[in-house]
């Protein structure tokens, strides 16, 4: 049993986001409350980096539509709103045994 909540060295959660998106917003308050969750149950904890669309043009074009978008290794949430979401999302790829190798294109629903 983890008695303190731990960084995963090489997991670094990607929350794709852009200025002025309330929905954006709202994720990262979902996300950062997750977060305080698993920090209180000893489950491991990834580095959070939030990257603005608008600084690239792919970004923009891949992500426009579905944003805010979380991505941690191979896997992606997009629209993830929802705290409940946002939760099973990090279990699956943070909690799994594989969790190191998280399966392709993972898509968990938000809601």
């Amino acid at each position: 049993m983890r008695l303190m909540s731990e960084v995963v060295p090489s997991s670094t959660l990607t929350v794709y986001s852009r200025p002025g998106c309330h929905l954006c917003e709202e994720a990262l308050g979902s996300l950062d409350r997750v977060l305080a969750e698993r920090g209180r149950a000893g489950l491991p904890q990834p580095g959070v980096e939030v990257v603005d669309i608008e600084g690239e043009a792919e970004l923009l074009r891949r992500y426009v539509e579905t944003i805010p978008v979380l991505h941690l290794g191979s896997a992606e949430l997009p629209l993830a709103t929802s705290e409940a979401g946002i939760r099973r999302f990090l279990a699956a790829t943070l909690d799994a045994p594989s969790a190191s190798a998280a399966a392709p294109n993972l898509n968990v629903p938000s809601a």
